[in-house]
């Protein structure tokens, strides 16, 4: 199996971002806590970060044909972008929606998601472990089908 984790704005500031809301560990730890668990479980991961919609757009639809899931946490980009969400439904690949910190114990336009629409689970509130749980879910409804 093959997995895609892409992160939002701001996702490489981890361990230097209010530390109080998004914990210490740094954007490279995150990095190699997923591909520990990945080679582990026997998953091929690529993992990628950008500031910008754009380019996450873009490497959204360059999963296409490429990767079996993607684990996706938008950022400040699940509020606002209508993009990311059409680039997800377009590609048509089992997406999980992943946020380190309780966006639903966050302020009122923290409530607001764009990108669950196209997406078989949300996962949030559950610090860096978030991602393992999101790829786990993958896998499982992977060897389902």
């Amino acid at each position: 199996m093959k997995i895609k984790v892409i992160n939002g704005p701001n996702l490489n500031m981890l361990g230097i971002r209010e530390p109080g809301i998004y914990g210490n560990e740094s954007y490279s730890a995150l990095c190699d806590m997923i591909s520990a668990h990945c080679e582990k479980a026997g998953v091929t991961v690529s993992l990628f970060q950008s500031n910008h919609e754009g380019a996450l757009v873009d490497e959204i639809q360059s999963c296409f044909g490429e990767y079996d899931g993607i684990v996706i946490n938008p950022g400040a980009y699940t509020h606002t972008s209508v993009a990311i969400l059409d680039a997800v439904k377009a590609v048509g690949i089992p997406t999980v929606e992943v946020h380190i910190s309780d966006v639903s114990a966050r302020e009122d336009f923290r409530q607001i998601s764009y990108i669950r629409a196209a997406c078989k689970k949300t996962i949030s509130g559950k610090g860096l472990s978030g991602y393992l749980e999101a790829i786990d879910f993958l896998l499982e409804q992977n060897n389902e089908n």
